[in-house]
């Protein structure tokens, strides 16, 4: 499984013309990602019959959410859903740098429809073998992390990303989405290593115009 983050509807359709079979939808992708607004979202799901992940994020600072942030994040989830989307990217932490389990359950309360990736803010997590286990949890609408195995990008984590993917499969829990770093010179190494189901490719793609113009 190969998902392409895109940041409108131009590349979105290109995406999926080239082989792309799931998006992410984001805003600020300098800045790791920001919700993007409700028009765009409306036009990237009406453009293409992939599945589309939808990062809903109202600030780079950091993965700490207030009660207001957390009430936000659940009208831009009500958003989703009401334009015929079910995937979502989200992820909030405690001060402890744990797996936010109080904002995450208000944010599945929404709908038991929900397809959610839980985003990078996992690779801040020290103990990620015990956060993986508190997200398999839920299950039932956490279906895959989104994860570099806490180091700067894949190749740097690949022997933690093996861990987390072989627990994975033991537990059929979350899959493993790797990401970070991705490139078209380095998969075969990480996939070699990793021998993950689904891989994320992100900016490399924009940087190196192997899929998209600037």
């Amino acid at each position: 499984m190969i998902e392409v983050i895109v940041q409108n509807e131009q590349e979105a359709i290109e995406a999926e013309k080239l082989g792309a079979e799931r998006l992410e939808l984001v805003s600020a992708i300098n800045e790791g990602g920001l919700t993007p607004n409700f028009e765009k979202i409306k036009q990237v799901l009406n453009s293409v019959t992939i599945p589309v992940q939808v990062m809903i994020r109202p600030h780079s600072r950091d993965f700490f959410y207030t009660d207001s942030e957390v009430n936000t994040i659940i009208e831009d989830f009500k958003n989703v859903l009401n334009l015929g989307g079910r995937g979502i990217v989200f992820g909030a932490l405690t001060k402890d740098y744990t797996v936010d389990e109080n904002a995450l359950e208000k944010i599945i309360a929404v709908s038991d429809q929900l397809d959610i990736t839980f985003h990078r803010a996992f690779d801040e997590i020290d103990n990620q073998l015990s956060a993986y286990k508190v997200l398999a949890n839920y299950k039932k609408q956490v279906n895959r992390i989104l994860t570099s195995g806490g180091q700067v990008d894949c190749l740097k984590g690949k022997h933690e990303l093996r861990k987390l993917v072989e627990l994975s499969k033991e537990t059929e829990g979350p899959a493993i989405l790797c990401g970070g770093g991705l490139t078209s010179t380095n998969i075969e190494e990480i996939h070699q290593n990793v021998k993950s189901d689904e891989y994320h490719f992100g900016s490399g793609v924009q940087k190196s115009r192997v899929l998209f113009a600037s």
